[in-house]
C-alpha cells in the first residue's frame, strides 16, 4: 500500500512539542486519555448499532485490551469500537486546532507551575496526543466498523505523521506506544510494569463500564495466563454511598468533564416507584471560560439500563443549570427513539423537573450550611442561575431564595431578599435596586443620594441578566422591587411623612423654567421636573416607571432586535447653586441664548454622571472650552 506523509499544522507541532519537553508532574495521565478514548469508541458503535441493525459490525463481546511486551518496550492501547476511516484519521488528528489548541497553548503557556500545566492536558480534546510524553514514536491502526479497509498512522511527534491504507486491520483501534526509556527522577515511570499498569487503570478507569483486559505475564513453567479484567465496570451512580470514596467521584466527574479540578459538589438521585432512574450530578468549582458563549456544550449523559445514549442531553436540565455536569440512567426509555423525540418525552420531562428542583435544593443545603462554598458556587455561577429567574417560573422562588446581591449595607457581605426585608425601615414598602456596570459607578450615582441621606438599603445589581430578571420577578413577598433610577420616588412619604407644602411652593416657583427646558430639549426629553432623589448633584436622567432603560435598550440592539429611542426625564435639584443660579437668569433677561446652552450642558452632565454619553461629543467640548475660557 501506498505510504502518505503530511506535516502537522503549525499550531499541532507546537502542542506536541510542549507535551514532549515540557515536564509534568504526573505523567500517568496518557493511559487515562487512551482508555477514555477507547470507551467512547465503544460507547459510539454500541449507539450506532442501535440506530442501524444492518451495519456490519461485530458488538457481542466490546472491550479494552492493553498489550505489553516488555522485549520491545511497546504499550497498545486496543478496543474494538467504532473505529476511523482514512479520511476522519487524517482530519482528526493531523488537524487539532478545531479542538482548542490555540486556547490549551495559550493556557500551557500561563501556567505557573508544573501542576497546573499537566492538569490541562485532556481539557481541550487533545488526550490521544498525551502518549508523546512517555512515546518516542506512536502508531495508530483502526478500521471503521462497517468498512473493509483499516488506516496505519504513524508520527514520532516532530514534524510530519505518515498515513497508509491497510488491508489487515482489526474493527476498532489500537494506539501503539514505543515508549521512552523509565526516568523515575523526570517522573516518567516503567509502563512495560504489569503492576504500573494495574494500578494506573484502578486509579483513573475502575468506573469505566466496558471491560478494561491485560494478560498478565506468564510465570517460568506456565502457559499462556488468561486474560484478566482489571475494572470493577460497576458503575459508580448504581454502588451505595457507603461504598465509594470521594476520589472516585472525582475521577468520574474529570472523565465526564474533561476538567482536572475537582467538583465543588456531588448530588446523588435515585428515583424508585413507575419510572426508576439514578443520577449522579457534580457542580463544578469553577466556571467554564465559554460559559455565555452560544456553542457552549451543556447537559448532562444519558444511559438507559448502562447502555450510553446520548452525551449532551441537553432536555434533563434547564439552560440555566447548563454548567452541570453528571450522569443520568434511566430503566424505561425506548432506546430506538431520535433525538428530537426523545426530548418530548415525558419520562424526560419529569426527570428534568426533579433533577431541577434537587440541584436547587443543593444550593439551598450549600448557602445555609457552608458559606465559603456556597459563596464560590455563587461567584462563579450566579450569573447564569439568575437567568432562570426570567426563563422558569415554576422554580422563581426557589431560585430567589438561593440568590444572594450586592447590597449598600455591607462592601463585603451580598444579601439575600429575605434578610433585606427583615432590615426594611418602618414605613418602606419597597425593595430599592439600581443597575449598571459596576459597583463603584452605581454607589456614585446621583439617583443614590437621597437613599444614601436616609441610610435606606439599595441592592446594586451589576450583571446584564439583571436588567431583565428584576421586571420578570416584579415583587417578594408582597414588596415591589423598585429601580432608585426609574419613575418618581417620594422618600419622605416613607416614615417621615413630611408636609408638601415646600415642594408645591418650588413646583410653582420653577414652573417656567421646567417647561422653557422642556421646549429647548424636546429632542432629548420628554419631561424637566424638581427631583426629590438628589441631595448633592444639580441634576440627574431618570426613566419613566415602565420605560426600557437604556442598558436594556442596547441590550436588545446588540441582540439585533431594533428598539424604538427612549426619551427620558430630567430631574432639578432646586437646592443646588446651579440650579438656583439657571432660574435666577430665566427670570433676568429675555434673550436666553446663552442660557439655552447651559440647559444643554446641564443635561448632558446628568447623562454622564450615570454613565452615559454625550449625544454630539465635539459639541459638549466645544461648550465646555467656551465657558471655561470665559472664567479664567
Amino acid at each position: 500500500m501506498t505510504t502518505e506523509t503530511f506535516e502537522f499544522q503549525v499550531e499541532a507541532r507546537q502542542l506536541l512539542q510542549l507535551m514532549i519537553h515540557s515536564v509534568y508532574s504526573n505523567k500517568d495521565v496518557f493511559l487515562r486519555e487512551l482508555v477514555s478514548n477507547a470507551s467512547d469508541a465503544l460507547d459510539k458503535l454500541r449507539l450506532e448499532k442501535l440506530r442501524d441493525d444492518s451495519l456490519d459490525a461485530d458488538v457481542s463481546d466490546l472491550h479494552i485490551e492493553l498489550d505489553v511486551d516488555k522485549e520491545a518496550r511497546t504499550l497498545t492501547v486496543r478496543d474494538n469500537g467504532i473505529g476511523m476511516s482514512y479520511d476522519e484519521v487524517g482530519r482528526l488528528i493531523g488537524t487539532i486546532a478545531n479542538s482548542g489548541t490555540a486556547t490549551f497553548l495559550q493556557e500551557l503557556k500561563e501556567a505557573k507551575d508544573a501542576a497546573g500545566a499537566e492538569g490541562l492536558i485532556g481539557q481541550f480534546g487533545v488526550g490521544f496526543y498525551s502518549g508523546f510524553m512517555v512515546a518516542d514514536e506512536v502508531t495508530l491502526v483502526t478500521r471503521r466498523a462497517g468498512e473493509g479497509q483499516g488506516t496505519r498512522w504513524t508520527s514520532r511527534g516532530e514534524a510530519t505523521y505518515t498515513l497508509e491504507r491497510v488491508d489487515d486491520a482489526p474493527q476498532g483501534t489500537s494506539v501503539t506506544l514505543h515508549l521512552k526509556p523509565a526516568d523515575p527522577e523526570n517522573q516518567l515511570h516503567d509502563y512495560t510494569s504489569e503492576w504500573t499498569i494495574r494500578e494506573i487503570v484502578k486509579r483513573y478507569s475502575d468506573f469505566i463500564t466496558w471491560p478494561i483486559r491485560m494478560v498478565p505475564q506468564a510465570k517460568d513453567g506456565e502457559g499462556t495466563p488468561e486474560p484478566e479484567t482489571l475494572n470493577s465496570m460497576k458503575a459508580l451512580w448504581a454502588r451505595s454511598r457507603d461504598e465509594v470514596s470521594d476520589d472516585e467521584y472525582h475521577e468520574l466527574y474529570k472523565h465526564i468533564s474533561h476538567d482536572w479540578r475537582d467538583p465543588l459538589e456531588t448530588i446523588r438521585l435515585q428515583a424508585e416507584g413507575t419510572f426508576e432512574y439514578q443520577a449522579l450530578l457534580f457542580v463544578p468549582s469553577h466556571a467554564p471560560h465559554d460559559l455565555f458563549t452560544r456553542d457552549f456544550k451543556r447537559g448532562v449523559q444519558l444511559y438507559v439500563k448502562r447502555v450510553f445514549i446520548m452525551d449532551d442531553c441537553e432536555a434533563l436540565l434547564p439552560p440555566y443549570l447548563r454548567f452541570v455536569k453528571g450522569v443520568v440512567d434511566a430503566q424505561d426509555l425506548s432506546l430506538n427513539v431520535s433525538r428530537e423525540i426523545l426530548q418530548q418525552d415525558r419520562h424526560i420531562r419529569m426527570m428534568q423537573r426533579r433533577l431541577t428542583k434537587k440541584v436547587l435544593s443543593t444550593v439551598k443545603e450549600l448557602m445555609t450550611g457552608d458559606a465559603e462554598r456556597y459563596a464560590t458556587f455563587w461567584r462563579e455561577f450566579g450569573t447564569a442561575l439568575k437567568e432562570g429567574l426570567v426563563t422558569d417560573s415554576d422554580n422563581r422562588d426557589a431560585i430567589l431564595a438561593v440568590s444572594s446581591f450586592a447590597t449598600t449595607h455591607s462592601d463585603e457581605e451580598p444579601t439575600t431578599l429575605a434578610r433585606y426585608v427583615e432590615r426594611m425601615k418602618d414605613g418602606q414598602n419597597d425593595i430599592y435596586y439600581i443597575t449598571g456596570e459596576s459597583r463603584q459607578s452605581i454607589e456614585n450615582s446621583p439617583h443614590m443620594e437621597a437613599f444614601r441621606d436616609k441610610g435606606i438599603e439599595v441592592l446594586l445589581l451589576t450583571d446584564a441578566v439583571d436588567e431583565v430578571w428584576v421586571d420578570a420577578v416584579g415583587e417578594y413577598e408582597g414588596k415591589k422591587l423598585r429601580s432608585v433610577a426609574k419613575g418618581e420616588i417620594d422618600l419622605d412619604a416613607e416614615g417621615e411623612e413630611k408636609a408638601g407644602e415646600e415642594r408645591e411652593k418650588q413646583a410653582e416657583e420653577y414652573a417656567g423654567l421646567l417647561g422653557w427646558m422642556r421646549e429647548q430639549l424636546d429632542e432629548d426629553i420628554k419631561e424637566v421636573r424638581l427631583s426629590t432623589r438628589l441631595t448633592v448633584s444639580p441634576a440627574c436622567v431618570v426613566s419613566d416607571a415602565h420605560d426600557l432603560t437604556p442598558a436594556l435598550e442596547n441590550m436588545y440592539r446588540a441582540m439585533g432586535q431594533e428598539v424604538p429611542r427612549t426619551k427620558r426625564i430630567l430631574e432639578l435639584n432646586p437646592g443646588h447653586p446651579l440650579v438656583k443660579g439657571l432660574h435666577q437668569a430665566y427670570q433676568a433677561s429675555e434673550d436666553r441664548t446663552e442660557l439655552a446652552e447651559s440647559a444643554e450642558l446641564l443635561h448632558t452632565l446628568a447623562v454622564l454622571a450615570e454613565g452615559g454619553q454625550p449625544k454630539d461629543p465635539a459639541r459638549f467640548v466645544r461648550l465646555v472650552s467656551d465657558r471655561l475660557e470665559r472664567t479664567l
